[in-house]
């Protein structure tokens, strides 16, 4: 195997520039080998070895503890319509970690196949975020906080007015949801600045976060090519505004105290993990005081990926607490073409993506050789 050695590593001197990292002066595997060495250098000491783990393993972690909530008492079955936002949410998370993983273990095969695979890494964590919306939309939606009297307590304890009051007051009801049982809080006359942040919930929550998972995955590839120097700063901040808007529906509930305290809790936890993450993304804790000491283990992106990791493991809690005060009820039940259908069609935009920077790489790298 020709990374069973040390001695058969490189230096950052000795690969390509693009291939090298800030302060990681030592590890790196020699490119242009085959599948099969790149594959068993999972098990060789380079410094993407703790990379590679820290998010294999958790895939294991993370569908244990999803898993974990079909075994509970009187849970519904496994594709049961309530449980549809929490699978497409699974496939998120697993999609981030596991090509997040493959990733880190193949690209030092050529620069085109190491641009991709972060190309492809960055579109698996835009669809993590679309994911997590679609939980957050079905479980933690405001209007799941409605009390048996009547009232909403995310809407300050108003109470429901009658069916005929609120068609009056909403002629447009029956267009926007034919289906509904009972009329939505915001369309009931609480004021219009709740009534316009109603609507957007419900109506712009999702798309939105889908349009943001597509601007966020154009800018990360943006900044492979351009900004070289604030690549990491881009890119931990890009990832800040889908936290913001796919994590309203938390915020609201804390705002009006309609939060349980686990719930509060996970939610907490979750924030502080991500924090933790990005501070050591950005400033290159702990090998920026001491530059290849940390080459293999230990180095940044290895407690990046361990921090992110820990954000998504409260973050799962969180969304099984929430499950589990709904006993099954949901005020808007989810379909299939609502959450898989959903996370698809970002897929195919996130392909679309990945494909046309792809595509520029590889006529970049070829240009010199025609020439």
């Amino acid at each position: 195997m020709l990374f069973r050695r040390k001695s058969a590593l490189l230096r950052h001197t000795e690969v390509p520039a693009c291939m090298a990292e800030n302060f990681i002066l030592s590890g790196y595997r020699i490119p242009n080998c085959s599948f099969g060495e790149y594959l068993g250098s999972a098990f060789q000491p380079t410094n993407e070895t703790g990379n590679f783990w820290t998010h294999f393993l958790a895939t294991f972690v993370f569908a244990f503890y999803f898993l974990e909530l079909f075994w509970w008492e009187n849970s519904a079955p496994v594709l049961d319509p309530f449980y549809y936002p929490f699978w497409s949410y699974f496939i998120g998370v697993c999609g981030l970690l596991v090509v997040s993983s493959m990733a880190h273990l193949f690209n030092s095969m050529s620069i085109v196949v190491r641009e991709i695979c972060f190309f492809v890494d960055y579109g698996t964590i835009s669809a993590y975020t679309v994911g997590s919306s679609l939980a957050y939309f079905y479980y933690i939606n405001p209007r799941t906080g409605m009390a048996s009297d009547g009232s909403v307590p995310w809407l300050g304890n108003t109470p429901l007015t009658s069916m005929d009051e609120s068609k009056e007051l909403a002629p447009t009801l029956d267009a926007l949801s034919p289906s509904a049982a009972w009329y939505p809080a915001w369309l009931l006359p609480v004021g219009s600045a709740l009534a316009r942040v109603g609507w957007w919930f419900e109506a712009l929550y999702v798309p939105t976060a889908c349009l943001l998972a597509l601007v966020c995955t154009l800018a990360c590839c943006c900044s492979r090519q351009q900004w070289p120097r604030y690549r990491y700063i881009i890119r931990t901040l890009v990832f800040l505004l889908p936290f913001v808007v796919v994590s309203t529906p938390v915020f609201y509930k804390l705002y009006m105290g309609a939060c349980s305290s686990s719930l509060a809790l996970f939610f907490t936890r979750h924030c502080l993990w991500l924090l933790v993450s990005g501070v050591f993304n950005i400033c290159k804790i702990p090998e920026r005081f001491s530059p290849g000491k940390f080459d293999i283990w230990g180095h940044s992106h290895q407690w990046f990926h361990f921090f992110t990791f820990m954000s998504i493991l409260d973050e799962l809690h969180m969304i099984k607490e929430a499950m589990k005060g709904l006993e099954g009820d949901l005020p808007r039940p989810p379909t299939f073409l609502a959450t898989f259908g959903v996370m698809l069609v970002l897929l195919l935009g996130l392909a679309a993506i990945v494909l046309w920077f792809a595509m520029k790489v590889h006529a970049v790298e070829r240009k010199p050789k025609s020439q």
